[in-house]
């Protein structure tokens, strides 16, 4: 799937959000990322964690947001709208009789593109309760191509392999600080093999299960960091990412003209 933007940039400014989350308690939250937003330098885009207006929940009778109705989705349109600027993260979702963990892109005008998250955390009892999604999911946004993914997908590099239809990939997460080195390297790992920059976005805090860190990062395409968060500790950090150089790079280094040909079947 694909949705276009008319105005194309060369350049675009990503902020990376690294915040704690109130257990459960989606109204406080988002007062809360209203907060660090009204205090952060100005951008294009602003990424938050996934499960940002409740933490991550493998029980999501108790937490998940009504997608018709007022609640997450309505926020982030608003505050698009207000900042004219997209935002970007996960909320546990009921529709349709079902529970997904949805990540939205909602654009400066307050539509939306959403990507249902694939690979669920069985080893947290994730799939017991919600619904796979099965779209792999790009946006555009001022000429920038997007793929969205969430946590666990970071695991699974087939289904972020770059078929020359992206340029940057968004993963928001909830990932302990138990496995934070696996988190590190595979989202530098995924910036090298895919030539394509990189933002991934963890919490803080603890919830009832996990102890969080951080790690935050903007990669570019090369595997390094344009910036990252203090780990421990809320953090704002901003990048530019420029598709000029993006592109160059592509061609003096067409490793993606070499790629395993594939095919993801259900």
């Amino acid at each position: 799937r694909y949705f276009y933007m008319l105005k194309a940039e060369k350049t675009m400014k990503i902020s990376i959000i690294q915040s704690d989350i109130i257990w459960a308690s989606p109204e406080e939250n988002r007062q809360h990322l209203e907060e660090k937003l009204s205090s952060s330098p100005l951008a294009d885009l602003y990424v938050f964690p996934e499960m940002f207006s409740t933490g991550f929940c493998t029980e999501p009778h108790k937490i998940a947001e009504e997608a018709t109705e007022a609640g997450s989705l309505e926020w982030m349109q608003e505050t698009a709208r207000k900042r004219q600027c997209a935002l970007a993260g996960s909320v546990a979702t009921h529709a349709d009789g079902k529970y997904y963990n949805r990540f939205y892109f909602v654009y400066p005008d307050g539509h939306y593109c959403f990507y249902d998250k694939k690979h669920l955390f069985t080893y947290g009892g994730e799939h017991h309760t919600f619904t796979p999604g099965t779209e792999r999911v790009i946006v555009e946004y001022q000429g920038v191509r997007i793929l969205l993914q969430v946590c666990y997908d970071l695991r699974f590099p087939v289904w972020a392999r770059n078929r020359k239809d992206y340029d940057l990939i968004l993963y928001v997460a909830s990932w302990p600080e138990s496995r934070i080195e696996a988190w590190t390297t595979l989202l530098h790992a995924r910036a090298i093999e895919n030539q394509c920059y990189v933002a991934g976005v963890n919490r803080v805090g603890t919830d009832p299960s996990c102890q969080y860190c951080g790690g935050s990062v903007l990669i570019d395409p090369y595997g390094k960091d344009l910036a990252a968060c203090r780990n421990n500790q809320e953090d704002v950090v901003s990048a530019l990412i420029n598709l000029e150089e993006l592109n160059r790079f592509r061609e003096k280094f067409p490793v993606l003209n070499d790629a395993d040909p594939f095919q993801i079947t259900p």
